[in-house]
């Protein structure tokens, strides 16, 4: 069934609608003698519209409508884990004590705080196997740049800061801009046949002037570097550390001990896989995980437990410095430290929910769109548009015309080393008849393609927005109307 268009309207600004002396509200009469304003605060005052209270909820509601949110839909976004996650972390992280502590409130005043930090460390520290936690980055890039700082003060303290990286052409692409503000050149490690990093191939690549490697683990494919462990004894063979972008740790969580296959560092998306929906522009939450032997690099100031107390402590001198203003974004920690006890030990069933809703998704399409690596894949299954070419159809169409069919678009032509890539990831949040509803839009979509392959090519139809020239927006955004 097509999406709604009893929603979309040609809605006008708040002060092209209403009528002069319009109200919303009704004054009581006043029980107090009115009283002079003095003459030097007169003035028209404020410009605002005369609007009755239907016009103005009514407006606002409409609005609303017109906004794709994870209220209304499913988000099959790839590497972007827009899910549903519950509403009391929500509540938890708007408690007034927690919402309106200061950040520089002295830690006598600021124990419960400094508590939950303490212990959110150690959870994150159990659940990933590595040591030792830090919750300053502000998102996933500004943890990759504090691993990239942690590995460059761990080659200098032996004398040799070393000048290169090494990166998977599978991996988020922040990774080589995060190693390159560290001064490290980025080498490409190309992928095998089957999507996945070949331990020969980094043989061949890393010598003593290499500095390690970044891994995306799950890679962008959405697949398991299974040679993870190999690679990683051949990097530390040569003096070098892994790091592990985190991004999609939410497909092994309680799965995969991150130090056991040789992770040295690696980052977290608080605010992707441990609630709070990712993407929006929203704040994030990106802590790094390190082994025993590097937590002495970690920023400062660092929570620390003193007997019965907890305090900021500022005295490591081998440490990075500080990556953030204040102790990470403390609303993100909230809802992290809020999901990760409310979900306890079934954190695990949020992995095998996740890869099995994908796998679901994968099997199901494969007959209809081109699957480039037909393996067991993880959180997100990755087709092409080669099957849809043959109709002259791209990728592009394809995502408009799922809007016209009530859903998001997912992630399109990403990763990169896959042309024409459709991207989708159901999350492990998303009931079996939600994600039928999707795979059958996509076969008819797939349909369509076949015989009428120009609706695809002037969808979306239904939407308040009609295709854009996205070209012209990213060149020459109109950000004012």
């Amino acid at each position: 069934m097509m999406g709604t268009t009893g929603l979309i309207f040609n809605e006008p600004l708040l002060w092209e609608m209403g009528a002069k002396g319009r109200t919303a509200i009704s004054i009581p009469e006043q029980q107090v003698p009115s009283c002079p304003v003095d003459e030097n605060l007169a003035g028209d005052g404020p410009d605002f519209p005369d609007l009755c209270e239907p016009d103005v909820v009514r407006h606002y509601t409409r609005l609303s409508h017109w906004n794709f949110s994870v209220d209304s839909g499913m988000y099959p976004l790839g590497s972007c884990t827009m899910k549903y996650n519950p509403r009391t972390n929500e509540r938890q992280s708007s408690l007034p004590g927690i919402a309106g502590a200061h950040p520089l409130l002295p830690d006598g005043l600021n124990q419960g705080s400094l508590k939950m930090m303490y212990e959110l460390e150690r959870l994150l520290a159990e659940i990933t196997g590595l040591e030792a936690v830090t919750l300053q980055p502000a998102a996933g890039a500004h943890g990759e740049l504090t691993g990239m700082l942690i590995f460059h003060a761990y080659h200098s303290a032996k004398g040799n800061p070393r000048t290169k990286i090494l990166i998977p052409d599978t991996a988020h692409g922040t990774n080589p801009a995060s190693a390159t503000l560290c001064g490290y050149a980025s080498i490409s490690v190309p992928s095998d046949e089957n999507g996945i990093i070949d331990p020969e191939t980094v043989r061949e690549l890393m010598d003593e002037e290499t500095a390690g490697i970044m891994v995306t683990n799950p890679n962008t494919l959405g697949l398991f570097e299974n040679n993870i462990k190999q690679i990683a004894s051949i990097v530390h063979a040569k003096g070098g550390l892994v790091y592990a972008d985190g991004a999609n740790m939410n497909a092994v969580i309680d799965v995969v001990n991150m130090k056991s296959i040789g992770v040295d560092v690696l980052h977290l998306n608080l605010h992707k896989t441990f609630s709070t929906p990712h993407g929006g522009g929203g704040p994030g939450a990106g802590p790094v995980c390190v082994t025993k032997d590097l937590e002495r690099f970690l920023p400062v100031p660092r929570v620390i437990k003193d007997g019965n107390r907890y305090v900021l402590e500022e005295n490591f001198p081998d440490s990075v410095g500080k990556m953030h203003a204040f102790h990470g974004n403390f609303g993100i920690l909230v809802r992290a430290y809020s999901y990760i006890l409310s979900m306890g030990s079934d954190l695990k069933k949020v992995s095998q929910y996740a890869v099995l809703n994908a796998n679901y998704i994968k099997e199901r399409l494969k007959d209809v769109y081109h699957l480039p690596y037909d393996s067991d894949c993880m959180h997100e299954c990755v087709f092409t548009d080669k099957h849809l070419q043959t109709h002259k159809v791209s990728t592009l169409d394809l995502a408009k015309r799922l809007i016209d069919h009530g859903f998001h678009p997912p992630t399109v032509y990403f990763p990169l080393v896959v042309s024409g890539a459709i991207m989708i990831e159901p999350t492990e949040t998303e009931s079996k008849e939600t994600i039928d509803q999707f795979i059958e839009a996509m076969r008819t979509i797939a349909r369509e393609a076949a015989e009428n392959p120009e609706i695809l090519h002037q969808a979306p139809k239904n939407a308040k927005v009609r295709r854009l020239d996205e070209t012209g927006a990213a060149r020459k955004p109109r950000l004012a109307g």
